[in-house]
C-alpha cells in the first residue's frame, strides 16, 4: 500500500462517504471500511489509493474518543500514506462533552507528532464556507452564518452556536489555534506566511476558504506542510477537495471516472432517523412519487417491548415491499415530530435506536431479498450500518448535484448484504427528490 495518497477516519459514516465520493469521483480510487480490516479484506482493495475507515466519535464521548481513536490512528499512520485526515461534518457541530474535535487532534497529534495540524472546514461544493475564521452554510437557497443557521444552530445534540471557528475549538481543546485568513491564503507570499504561522503556532491552524480560489490555495499549502512532516490534518471533505487540487497539479491523479448509472429497482427500503426539516420535505416528496411512509415510534423501538416493536415495523414495511412499493419507515417527520428530549432521559438511547433501525433494515434485506436501501441521518447511519454485517463500502454512483450521499456498494462476508447498493444520507444533503433518485438509480 505503498502509493496510498491519503487514509483517513471519519467521525460518522455519512461523511466518511462524502469524503469516498469526493475521491473516487476525482480519480482516486477509495475504499471505506467499517472497521479495521481484516488482511485479507485489505488486500482485495490493494490496488486503492485512498482508505478510510468510518466511525462513531462525531456522537461520542472524549473518554470513548480515547480509547478508540488511539488504536485506528495507530494502524492508519502503518499504512504510511502521504496524508492522514480526521473527517468532520462540514457544519462542525461538535461540543467539550460529545464529538469533541480539539480531542480527536490531540490524539492524533499525539501518534503523528506534526508541527502544527491544519484544519479546513470550507468546501464550496457542498456551499460551506469560511471567512476569518468564521463558518457559512447554505439553508434552501440562502446561506447563513453557522450560529443563525436555521438547522444547525438547533442540532438535537451539538447545537452551533458559535460561528468562529477558533473560539469554538478553544472550549474543546487548551491547543492554541492560529488562522490564515482570506488575504493570508492568497498573498503572493503565502508559502513564507503560513511556514511562520505553522512554525509559531505549536496546535491548530485553520485555513479560511470561500472559493475555487482560496480552495486551490489550501491544497497547495496542506501539500507543502506534509512536505515538512505536518501529515495530520482535520476538517471536512473540504480537506479532500483541496488536495485534490495540488494532486492533478503535481501529476498525481489521473482524469475523471466515468460512472455508469445502476438503473431503476421496484422496490427500496429507507429507514430514517433524522429529525431534519430537509428530510421531512424529502420524506413528504416520496410519498408522492411511488413511496410508502410509515411512522415508528422511536420510543418502542428502545423500550422494554423493543423485541415486538421491532416485528411489528418489519412486518408493516414488508407488507408494503410485498405489494411492489418501495417503504419508508422513519422515528420523526421533521422537528415538530422530534422525541429528542424523552430519548435523552435514557442512557445510551441515541445509539440503540439507530442500532435498531439497523435491525429493522437488514430485516428487511433478508425477508424481501432487496438489493437497494438508504438510511437517512449522520448519528443513525453510523450506528446503523453496523447491524447490517458490512464491512467496506465503495463507491457506485457519484451525486455530483448533490455530493455528500452516493449509492455505495457494500461488501462483506455476509450473502444477504454482500453486494447490497445503499446510501448514506446526512440530515442536511440532497435534493427534495433524493429517495426517487435513489430508487432510479440516477446521477442527477
Amino acid at each position: 500500500m505503498s502509493n496510498l495518497l491519503l487514509s483517513y477516519y471519519g467521525d460518522d459514516f455519512t461523511g466518511s462517504t462524502d469524503v469516498m465520493e469526493a475521491l473516487a469521483s476525482n480519480g482516486v480510487p477509495t475504499v471505506l471500511f467499517l472497521g479495521i480490516p481484516s488482511a485479507a479484506m485489505l488486500e482485495r482493495f490493494k490496488d486503492c489509493r485512498a482508505i478510510g475507515i468510518a466511525g462513531t466519535s462525531r456522537s461520542e464521548t472524549p473518554e470513548w474518543m480515547g480509547r478508540h481513536l488511539t488504536p485506528v490512528f495507530s494502524w492508519l499512520k502503518s499504512l504510511n500514506a502521504a496524508i492522514c485526515h480526521y473527517k468532520v461534518c462540514s457544519t462542525f457541530d461538535s461540543s467539550p462533552k460529545i464529538g469533541n474535535i480539539g480531542k480527536a487532534i490531540e490524539i492524533g497529534r499525539a501518534l503523528f507528532n506534526p508541527s502544527i495540524v491544519p484544519v479546513v472546514v470550507g468546501a464550496p461544493q457542498l456551499r460551506r464556507y469560511t471567512a476569518f475564521g468564521h463558518l457559512f452554510a447554505a439553508y434552501q437557497g440562502q446561506v447563513f452564518r453557522i450560529d443563525r443557521h436555521p438547522v444547525m444552530s438547533r442540532h438535537p445534540v451539538t447545537p452551533m452556536d458559535e460561528a468562529d471557528l477558533a473560539v469554538h475549538l478553544r472550549k474543546q481543546t487548551s491547543l492554541p489555534v492560529s488562522l490564515a485568513d482570506l488575504t493570508t491564503m492568497v498573498a503572493p507570499d503565502a508559502d513564507e506566511r503560513i511556514d511562520v504561522l505553522a512554525r509559531e503556532g505549536d496546535g491548530i491552524l485553520l485555513m479560511d476558504v470561500d472559493s475555487p480560489e482560496t480552495q486551490a490555495a489550501a491544497g497547495r499549502q496542506l501539500w507543502h506542510l506534509k512536505g515538512k512532516g505536518n501529515a495530520f490534518v482535520a476538517g471536512s471533505s473540504g480537506v479532500e477537495y483541496a488536495l485534490l487540487n495540488a494532486w492533478r497539479d503535481e501529476g498525481l491523479i489521473g482524469p475523471k471516472p466515468e460512472f455508469q448509472q445502476p438503473g431503476k429497482v421496484e422496490r427500496l427500503a429507507v429507514v430514517s432517523g433524522s429529525v431534519s426539516p430537509t428530510t421531512e420535505r424529502q420524506i413528504r416528496r416520496a410519498t408522492t412519487e411511488g413511496f410508502e411512509g410509515i411512522a415508528v415510534d422511536p420510543l418502542e423501538l428502545i423500550g422494554e417491548n423493543a423485541e415486538r416493536a421491532l416485528e411489528i415495523a418489519a412486518n408493516a414495511g414488508a407488507a408494503g415491499l410485498k405489494e411492489g412499493r418501495s417503504v419508508i419507515l422513519h422515528t420523526a417527520l421533521g422537528p415538530s415530530a422530534d422525541r429528542g428530549g424523552d430519548i435523552d432521559r435514557i442512557p445510551g438511547a441515541r445509539h440503540r435506536l439507530g442500532q435498531a433501525l439497523g435491525i429493522l433494515l437488514r430485516r428487511l434485506i433478508e425477508q424481501e431479498s432487496l438489493g437497494r436501501a438508504v438510511i437517512a441521518g449522520g448519528d443513525t447511519s453510523s450506528h446503523a450500518l453496523q447491524e447490517l454485517r458490512v464491512e467496506a463500502l465503495t463507491t457506485l454512483l457519484p451525486l455530483p448535484q448533490t455530493p455528500g450521499s452516493p449509492l455505495c456498494t457494500a461488501h462483506g462476508s455476509y450473502a444477504p448484504t454482500n453486494g447490497l447498493q445503499i446510501a448514506l444520507k446526512g440530515g442536511q444533503v440532497g435534493t427534495d427528490d433524493y429517495f426517487a433518485q435513489i430508487r432510479d438509480g440516477r446521477g442527477s
